[in-house]
């Protein structure tokens, strides 16, 4: 049975394009983050690292680097309150990140990154991009409106 916080993975759109396999391997790599213990379990780690604007044209990007904490935290499936937790750390280094949008991004982010791209250097956040359902923003890559930018 299915516990608390394993919803977001139901019905998934992930699960039909990625297949049997992929999602096996996503499952086996959250049997495995399962057991470790949760930030606040093992004291008081920082999730974020730090956070940088950026800007690019017209256009800005809110990078946010999580620390390893962050990153084992995000690679588990049960890490909801810690991802709340890790958008108070981004708000407190960077408070205008506080825009429609930014925190689904983020939260996309701290949901899947680890498991669709492991140790990506930043999560990249922009104000610029329109807020959207959760399964388009599944769909995006986190990214909706336009392709990640290159930079």
């Amino acid at each position: 049975m299915c516990g608390p916080d394993c919803s977001r993975f139901r019905a998934s759109p992930i699960s039909r394009r990625v297949g049997s396999v992929g999602a096996a391997a996503v499952l086996t790599a959250a049997l495995f983050t399962a057991a470790a213990p949760a930030a606040a379990e093992a004291g008081l780690s920082r999730l974020v690292d730090h956070t940088e604007w950026v800007s690019y044209g017209d256009l800005s990007s809110l990078r946010v680097y999580p620390t390893p904490a962050g990153r084992s935290a995000a690679a588990r499936l049960d890490a909801a309150a810690e991802g709340e937790q890790a958008w108070r750390e981004v708000l407190a280094a960077a408070p205008d990140a506080d825009a429609p949008g930014m925190k689904d991004q983020f939260l996309c982010h701290w949901n899947y990154a680890e498991f669709a791209r492991p140790g990506k250097t930043s999560w990249n956040l922009e104000p610029w991009r329109p807020v959207v359902d959760g399964v388009t923003m599944l769909e995006s890559g986190c990214n909706p409106g336009a392709a990640e930018e290159a930079f």
